[in-house]
């Protein structure tokens, strides 16, 4: 699946943790206070990064949809990666972003790891199997360690988006790890 083709540059955050100190001040970010208000400080600014896909309805509802999704269960997979998920009546079609925060966010991992990449799904309530499909295929991606190190390391939003086009059906031959 060639997941690249959904991710353009004003989709990628490499700045995350400035955004979040933006909205919820230094102490706000570093745990003091309350912990939900920087899940939906991440969410808001993953939010934003969807809309300026212009496939977005109404960026305040699908905020919520997204809160009402992360409050069902946090959508951390663990191991720095997290991939915030819901299928919306807010998305005119499929949607991804991605953002990277290089001090690591608490977004209740169940290895209980702070998350420093994020990756952001969203597409209307018909779009099961696609969607379902795009889910599997990120948390594929990571599997790998040189995979996730690329994001890790990504420069720029086109690095971003190069890391992800290296990865079509077999990330590790893809990545010249593969044998």
């Amino acid at each position: 699946m060639k997941l690249a083709r959904y991710l353009k540059p004003p989709q990628v955050c490499l700045d995350l943790d400035f955004r979040l100190k933006e909205r919820l001040g230094e102490a706000g970010v570093d745990g003091v206070g309350d912990p939900w208000a920087v899940k939906v400080a991440v969410l808001d600014v993953l939010t934003h990064l969807l809309a300026t896909t212009g496939r977005v309805g109404s960026q305040k509802k699908l905020l919520a949809d997204l809160v009402n999704r992360e409050k069902k269960a946090s959508t951390a997979l663990g191991g720095g990666l997290a991939v915030p998920h819901v299928r919306s009546k807010q998305a005119k079609e499929f949607m991804l972003c991605f953002a990277r925060s290089e001090d690591g966010v608490d977004f209740e991992a169940p290895d209980g790891q702070p998350v420093h990449l994020f990756f952001c799904v969203c597409a209307p309530p018909y779009d099961d199997r696609f969607y379902l499909d795009v889910y599997r295929s990120l948390g594929a991606v990571f599997g790998h360690p040189e995979i996730k190190q690329a994001f890790l390391d990504a420069r720029d939003e086109h690095e971003v988006i190069r890391a992800l086009s290296r990865y079509q059906d077999d990330p590790v031959d893809s990545f010249g790890a593969g044998g």
